[in-house]
C-alpha cells in the first residue's frame, strides 16, 4: 500500500488587533480562512489572535490587508518554517518606549516643537539620521545633565506588551537586544527595565553637570543597527534568519530588512510601506503571537 506523508503548511496567517479592544471577531478570522482556503482556525488569545495555515502566499494579500486595516486588525502572512525566532532586536524610541527620548529633553529645556520637528523628518527618512542628531544635541548645550533623570522618572512609559515579549523569548532560549539611536543614559535603564541581555546607544557628552551639545562619535545609526545584529548573532551562532526585528524609523530599515523577520511596529508610513510585517493596532504582543506563542504561553516578566 503506498504510504501517504502529511503535507505541511508552506506559510501561516495570523491575524491580531490590540489586546485592549479585544475586536478580532470569529466571523471576520472565519470569512478569510475559507476565502484563502486555509486550514482550521487557531485562536492564540480569544478576540485577540487567531492563526491558520496556507498552502501558498495569496495574491490579494495586501488587499485582504487594506480591507482588515479598517476593522483595527493586523495581518501578517510569513513561512511557517523557523517562524520562532532566536534572537530579538529592538529599537527604543516609539518602540519599546512610547517616547522619544530627545524630544523630552527639549521639551523640558523649553525648546520641544523645533526638535520634534526634526525628529519627525529624520524618522520619516527626510533627513540624514546622523546630521539631525548633532542638530538636535546642539540645542540643547547647556542643559543640566540632571533633567535626564527627571525625564526618566516622569516621562518615559513603556509600550505595552514589552515586559512580556522579552521575558517569553528568553524563556525559550532567546537572547534580547536593545539598540538606539537614541542615549546611553536612557537605554540602560530600559534595557535593565525590560530585562535585555545587553544594549547599544549614543552618549550624550556631559561636562560640568551640563550637557556640551555633543554625542560621542561614532555616533550608532542604521548601519550601526545592522552591524549589530551581524555581529551578536554570529556570536551566539545563530544567522540573521534567526532573528527578530523591531523598529519604527527609518534608521530601522537596515536592521528590518536584515533579520528574518523585520516587524515595523506603529511606524511612520514610509517605514512601514518596506517591511512585509506591520503591526498597527497591536501592542509588542503581537510579536509573540506572530511567532506562534499563545497567550497562555506567555511569560510574566
Amino acid at each position: 500500500m503506498p504510504v501517504h506523508y502529511r503535507k505541511l503548511p508552506m506559510f501561516i496567517a495570523t491575524l491580531v488587533t490590540n489586546p485592549e479592544t479585544g475586536n478580532l471577531e470569529p466571523a471576520t478570522a472565519e470569512a478569510l480562512r475559507g476565502a484563502w482556503g486555509g486550514g482550521a482556525l487557531k485562536w492564540l488569545a480569544p478576540g485577540i489572535a487567531a492563526e491558520f495555515a496556507l498552502p501558498s502566499r495569496p495574491g490579494n494579500l495586501w488587499a485582504v490587508w487594506d480591507d482588515l486595516q479598517k476593522l483595527g486588525v493586523d495581518l501578517v502572512v510569513q513561512p511557517a518554517q523557523g517562524r520562532r525566532k532566536a534572537m530579538l532586536i529592538a529599537d527604543m524610541d516609539s518602540t519599546m518606549i512610547r517616547q522619544e527620548c530627545i524630544d523630552e529633553l527639549a521639551a523640558v529645556a523649553g525648546i520641544g516643537p523645533r526638535v520634534a520637528e526634526i525628529t519627525a523628518r529624520a524618522m520619516n527618512g527626510e533627513l540624514d539620521f546622523e546630521g539631525a542628531l548633532k542638530e538636535r544635541v546642539g540645542l540643547l548645550q547647556g542643559l543640566d545633565a540632571g533633567v535626564i533623570d527627571t525625564v526618566l522618572n516622569t516621562r518615559i512609559t513603556y509600550t505595552p506588551g514589552g515586559a512580556e515579549l522579552v521575558a517569553t523569548m528568553k524563556a525559550n532560549g532567546g537572547y534580547a537586544v536593545l539598540v538606539s539611536g537614541g542615549f546611553t543614559a536612557f537605554a540602560a535603564r530600559v534595557a535593565k527595565t525590560l530585562g535585555f541581555d545587553e544594549n547599544r546607544a549614543n552618549t550624550l557628552l556631559i561636562e560640568d553637570g551640563k550637557l556640551t551639545g555633543r554625542v560621542a562619535e561614532p555616533i550608532l545609526g542604521r548601519d550601526a543597527k545592522v552591524a549589530a545584529l551581524r555581529e551578536i548573532s554570529a556570536r551566539i551562532g545563530i544567522t540573521a534568519a534567526d532573528v527578530m526585528a523591531v523598529g519604527d524609523g527609518a534608521n530601522d530599515l537596515g536592521m528590518l530588512g536584515l533579520a528574518g523577520v523585520g516587524v515595523a511596529l506603529h511606524a511612520k508610513p514610509s517605514v512601514a510601506a518596506q517591511c512585509d510585517v506591520r503591526i498597527n493596532f497591536g501592542d509588542l504582543t503581537a510579536l509573540l503571537y506572530v511567532q506562534g506563542y499563545s497567550r497562555d504561553a506567555f511569560v510574566a516578566p
